[in-house]
């Protein structure tokens, strides 16, 4: 049973994604302002929050700020369309996916979907992986840890996903849409290489000693993104 929760203070979006999200597979629970959230990721097992933006109380993005404070669990944003603003910075602050209002109930199911599976398999997947290492970062494709310069850091599931991806073949530049197409699992459209740079940004700020000045995540202006082989000096 995976438990999902609907956060809106809309009660009419929140039983129309209760609708499209009918699954015995699925315990939905709700809330009605980001306090309420918080509160229930601290006592609940979550696996999903779907998190509205403009609520009352506390709103979504302070919501998310203190979520990320001690959970990893998956956040997809509620934003509407003229809040291309606040995507960016529900990116930043945590946020792995966000939905456009008004809703396609098909890409609301297809993107639960998406992120339960890529978060399961994060979470319990045993590979033949073993321990990637450049510079002084270690992945451990087993535990699903990351060690950065002797400390343990915590990644979302995204970030965990495009960390492994660049680790996986050191000096090799992945374009943003490489990167969007095999972590998301879906064809890049335009505006996606912001939410590549976003989470690269949240890499960095994790695994670099100093992210303004990163030695091993690095930038390839106008192509995409590496891993240093060796750690630059």
């Amino acid at each position: 049973m995976v438990t999902i929760l609907i956060c809106d203070d809309d009660a009419d979006i929140v039983n129309a994604l209760k609708l499209y999200l009918n699954d015995p597979d699925y315990r939905l629970l709700t809330a009605g302002n980001g306090k309420e959230a918080v509160e229930t990721v601290a006592k609940e097992d979550v696996q999903l929050v779907l998190l509205d933006i403009m609520m009352p109380e506390m709103d979504g993005m302070t919501a998310m700020s203190k979520i990320r404070e001690t959970s990893n669990v998956p956040v997809i944003l509620l934003t509407a369309k003229s809040e291309d603003t606040d995507k960016i910075l529900g990116l930043n602050v945590g946020a792995d996916d966000y939905i456009t209002k008004p809703f396609n109930p098909l890409e609301v199911t297809a993107r639960v979907h998406a992120m339960l599976r890529r978060y399961t398999k994060l979470g319990a997947d045993v590979t033949n992986g073993g321990v990637l290492s450049v510079g002084g970062i270690e992945l451990n494709d087993t535990t699903k840890t990351v060690v950065a310069d002797g400390r343990e850091v915590s990644l979302t599931p995204k970030e965990f996903e495009i960390l492994r991806l660049l680790m996986k073949e050191p000096g090799k530049v992945f374009s943003p849409a490489e990167i969007y197409r095999t972590v998301w699992n879906e064809a890049p459209l335009e505006g996606n290489a912001n939410t590549v740079a976003v989470h690269i940004r949240h890499l960095r700020e994790k695994v670099e000693i100093d992210p303004n000045e990163p030695r091993t995540l690095k930038v390839v202006f106008g192509q995409g993104y590496k891993m240093e082989k060796g750690r630059a000096k």
